[in-house]
């Protein structure tokens, strides 16, 4: 996964956007914006439940990422952005 992010990052560095489908915390807390569907999968599923960054899907209610996320961000605290 690593090694997948650093290659991700070096195309978003160049200007690129990249969709990605995902359901790796350690993918979903490093993207800049998140669609979570649901609330369940499947014919259960479907919805837009909340969109926003980690920090924001963490904060949702009902979104079962956002539960599982939240844990995921505070053992791993998004590193400050230099100037």
């Amino acid at each position: 996964v690593h090694k997948l992010m650093e290659v991700m990052q070096r195309l978003v560095d160049k200007g690129n956007s990249i969709l990605v489908i995902e359901h790796n915390l350690d993918v979903i807390r490093c993207a800049d914006w998140i669609i979570d569907l649901g609330p369940e999968g499947g014919d259960k599923g479907g919805e837009i439940l909340v969109c926003g960054t980690p920090e924001e899907v963490a904060e949702h209610p009902t979104s079962h990422t956002g539960r599982y996320l939240k844990q995921v961000l505070i053992q791993h605290p998004a590193l400050p952005v230099s100037a």
